[in-house]
């Protein structure tokens, strides 16, 4: 067997492909409720450290799953990953800059 065959057969079947969608619905739906549940009661906080960490999750499954991240190189997975962190250290400058997040200091 030859190493293109090997990698081949580690890549997910359609029937994981579903699953993973299935799975992506069901985070976006979670998402879509803390946005309305937090209209409703107000978490602050807590709302945005809980979408922050569901997008992270989403992006963590699309990048490896769907984009197939886990079989390149090792380079391109620091390359996405810089990225991500990049734009969520921007993220959160922009929301205490908009005065969503509190910066506390010690």
């Amino acid at each position: 067997m030859t190493a293109e065959q090997q990698n081949h057969e580690a890549h997910p079947t359609p029937a994981q492909y579903w699953k993973i969608a299935a799975l992506l619905a069901v985070l976006t739906a979670i998402e879509v409720s803390l946005f309305y549940i937090d209209r409703e009661l107000d978490l602050e906080i807590f709302n945005a450290v809980a979408l922050i960490g569901l997008s992270t999750l989403k992006f963590i499954i699309v990048v490896g799953w769907f984009m197939h991240l886990r079989f390149e190189k090792p380079m391109l997975t620091r390359f996405f990953t810089a990225g991500f962190v990049l734009a969520t250290a921007l993220y959160l400058v922009l929301l205490s800059a908009l005065g969503v997040v509190a910066v506390r200091g010690g």
